[in-house]
């Protein structure tokens, strides 16, 4: 399973909207046939994984892992638990179920039905945590959001009489922020952001596609000479800060993944009406003295701490 994970990860960039999945084909011990769901669209990872077995008589004496619970249902591409079936493969070991309303325990009834000996929940934090972003998006009907800030080393946003933005990135993580952006569906900034550092939000340093951008404009007059409406990508204006609309609107968009990119406020509406899954923060070395404070975290768990010559990127996770 652990291996089925590891090749899963290889679909980070194209398997989009779909879920990361990997599955290995193991008979008498040794692995004959191993896959992953390169794009959307394509072939899943057990599809991949029959294919590559170059002994398929063996498949009936074999036993396949899969991350996540097989598809029971007809999409872009057929029923994976059909081909594990007209396989006549006896065992399946599945990571965890799949959330996802056309299938959520239909593929596992439909491979049982068929006389299948199937396990389940082998590694499953493991194999949910994988794919946190899907999970997310079905099990609450919104996006997996992402609350992104740079600060001072004194913990401050930057200084409001400022004329210019303080930049508190480094080239690099300047690179990895664009990163970022080719792996979310959609970012968010505030207003005042808006105008104040007139931000195109479009992935320039990084190969991948540009995200919807997402503009709370509560005022309505926001002037369209903006970079952020310079139609590089598509913008979506929003007058309130009904944010729980504003999820709705998302989940109905297909929109899984938000980063918001907003100030102090912004950043600050997110946190109280508790829509939030991780907290990125990067921490520069030089002092401010005072100025416009970053938020205070919320209860949360640091996954990672990782240090890009003097500046820290902090994650959090939501407890």
């Amino acid at each position: 399973m652990r291996r089925c994970i590891e090749l899963a990860r290889n679909g980070i960039t194209g398997a989009a909207p779909n879920p990361m999945v990997g599955a290995v084909i193991v008979h008498q011990d040794c692995i004959i046939g191993e896959g992953y769901h390169r794009r959307c669209g394509g072939p899943h990872a057990e599809v991949n994984a029959i294919r590559s077995v170059q002994q398929p008589e063996l498949l009936a004496e074999s036993t396949i892992y899969v991350s996540l619970e097989p598809c029971a249902h007809y999409g872009k591409t057929p029923p994976c638990a059909d081909l594990i079936i007209a396989k006549r493969i006896p065992r399946v070991v599945i990571g965890c179920r799949d959330p996802f309303a056309k299938v959520d325990g239909l593929g596992i009834r439909k491979l049982q039905e068929a006389g299948c000996q199937v396990t389940v929940g082998v590694l499953e934090k493991e194999c949910q945590d994988l794919n946190r972003r899907f999970m997310t998006y079905h099990t609450l009907k919104r996006p997996f959001i992402t609350l992104k800030w740079a600060q001072s080393a004194d913990e401050y946003l930057g200084q409001p009489r400022s004329k210019t933005p303080l930049v508190f990135s480094t080239p690099l993580t300047q690179t990895l922020v664009h990163q970022l952006r080719a792996h979310t569906d959609a970012i968010l900034i505030g207003g005042r952001t808006a105008l104040a550092d007139n931000p195109s939000l479009t992935t320039r340093l990084w190969e991948g596609k540009n995200p919807l951008r997402i503009v709370i404009d509560t005022r309505g007059n926001l002037p369209d000479r903006l970079q952020v409406f310079n139609g590089e990508a598509e913008t979506l204006r929003w007058p309130s800060w009904n944010l729980k609309k504003l999820m709705t609107e998302l989940y109905q968009r297909q929109v899984q993944t938000l980063l918001v990119e907003g100030g102090a406020a912004t950043l600050q509406h997110f946190i109280d009406a508790r829509l939030w899954d991780d907290i990125r923060i990067e921490t520069s070395p030089t002092v401010l003295g005072k100025g416009t404070a970053a938020p205070l975290v919320p209860r949360g768990t640091l996954s990672s701490t990782t240090r890009y010559g003097g500046n820290i990127i902090q994650v959090f996770r939501r407890a």
